[in-house]
């Protein structure tokens, strides 16, 4: 791998210095320090092309688990494709206050632009769930960001858009992700505000897209880069992107898939007008949109759109008041509901199946919060956080962690009875891990009954202390 060597000369208030590093090319490089000074890296990735006889656009892609190098490498194969440059905090983290978080990624954004030919004015973020919505903050706080590539999350607070300096949004959700309809709903609410945006669907889950879809992304920046004159004008560029954009169109055409094409007429409406004459486009659009096939899937997906939005003001709204009354006897209620779900997600229509999927990741996560709200409160309520590890055995029976909890908590609380329920229902649903179950946090007094024990020999064979029958 050929090495580029880049003399660097920076001064600081407290030092001044120069220091050589070594660059590499088409591999993703780690741990590259911010200031010798600072406890802060981060990662980075140059196309195979890159040289520095000119400017380059940059995207820093932000994961909020210190994990650079994990961020970047989803990009790396639109990164390549479309020659930018990847750069990635290893310090952000969901730990810290904005303020911090926002603090390091200035000085990383500062130490990359010292020392790589970047082009101002083509400076991007992305990130994935919390990573993309710390993303779309980036551009209220720091100056010079043309646009946000969001992944499964909507902007973070609309409250500090500026319609006046807008960037452009491009958010990319799977169909079965519990994000969906709130990314739907973030388009409608952009588009309101006349501020520029794009959304990508791709069939899959929370699991992230094939890299088509950064490179659709990465290509749409370059695009309105270009209508903005901030890129120099490329008609063979422009042209080549066009044509694959009707092939993918015909061809979801051909598949019966008139929602996704007509979703990229609209997208092409809004890249292209600038660049081009687009009424084969505008045509092409009003041809699939009078379809009975897009008005029969339109009025599906709706109505699909609907039921989901009640069964989540459903989960808010009871989950609240069963954790405040401590409420255990809708624990049935929430059992018809999983059942429910279930029953969407083993659908033979494929719009119930995703709608099912989506339910059942947006209660999980759902769960998820209040635990981790609970857990962080200065004095942790122990009841209602054994309230939420019941319900999450109901919706997620085959996450163990939530039955090894409540037997410690009811144990600590010498709740014996419910302790014994819910290692029996542990065990009913596969649990093996005789270890760590004898070793479980408060639990040492229940460990020694023959109940607890009984119950152990007769799903695991035998028990740990032996039986003693009177």
């Amino acid at each position: 791998m050929k090495i580029i060597r880049v003399l660097l000369l920076f001064v600081l208030t407290w030092n001044v210095g120069a220091q050589e590093i070594r660059l590499k090319k088409g591999v993703i490089m780690t741990n590259l320090k911010v200031h010798d000074t600072l406890a802060e890296s981060f990662s980075l990735y140059l196309p195979s092309s890159f040289n520095t006889n000119k400017a380059w656009p940059v995207l820093f892609v932000f994961n909020m688990k210190n994990k650079g190098k994990q961020a970047l490498s989803m990009f790396v194969s639109a990164a390549e494709e479309q020659e930018y440059i990847l750069a990635a905090s290893n310090n952000v983290n969901d730990s810290l206050s904005l303020t911090k978080n926002l603090l390091i990624s200035s000085r990383m954004f500062n130490r990359v632009y010292s020392i790589l030919p970047i082009k101002k004015e083509r400076v991007y973020t992305a990130g994935y769930k919390e990573g993309g919505k710390f993303a779309s903050l980036i551009p209220a706080f720091i100056k010079g960001v043309s646009g946000v590539l969001s992944l499964s999350a909507s902007v973070a607070n609309r409250e500090v858009l500026d319609v006046k300096k807008p960037y452009y949004f491009i958010g990319i959700v799977g169909k079965e992700d519990y994000s969906y309809s709130d990314m739907i709903n973030n388009r409608k609410f952009l588009n309101k505000l006349k501020y520029p945006n794009q959304l990508l669907f791709h069939g899959r889950g929370e699991e992230w897209p094939q890299s088509t879809y950064f490179n659709s992304a990465l290509e749409y920046f370059k695009l309105s880069a270009m209508a903005k004159n901030k890129e120099e004008l490329d008609t063979f560029f422009v042209r080549e992107t066009y044509q694959k954009n009707l092939m993918r169109i015909n061809t979801l055409l051909k598949e019966n898939k008139p929602l996704l094409a007509e979703n990229i007429l609209s997208q092409m409406l809004d890249v292209y007008r600038p660049l081009m004459n687009i009424d084969s486009v505008k045509e092409k659009r009003k041809y699939v949109k009078r379809s009975k096939l897009y008005r029969s899937r339109k009025n599906e997906e709706n109505g699909i759109l609907l039921k989901e939005s009640f069964a989540i003001d459903d989960y808010n709204y009871f989950l609240e008041e069963d954790i405040a009354s401590y409420n255990y006897n809708n624990l049935g209620w929430w059992k018809y509901q999983m059942e429910q779900i279930t029953k969407l997600g083993n659908s033979s229509k494929l719009g119930e199946k995703q709608l099912g999927k989506r339910l059942d990741g947006y209660l999980n996560a759902l769960l998820e919060d209040y635990i981790d709200l609970i857990k962080g409160a200065d004095l942790v309520d122990e009841e209602a956080l054994n309230l939420v590890y019941m319900i999450k055995t109901v919706v997620s029976p085959k996450e163990y962690k939530n039955y090894l909890n409540i037997i410690s908590i009811s144990a600590k609380n010498e709740d014996y009875g419910t302790a014994l329920f819910y290692l029996e229902e542990l065990l009913m649903n596969g649990y093996r891990n005789k270890e760590e179950l004898y070793k479980l946090e408060h639990t040492a007094l229940l460990r020694i009954t023959p109940e607890f024990n009984e119950t152990v020999a007769k799903y695991l064979k035998e028990a740990r202390y032996e039986i003693m029958e009177e």
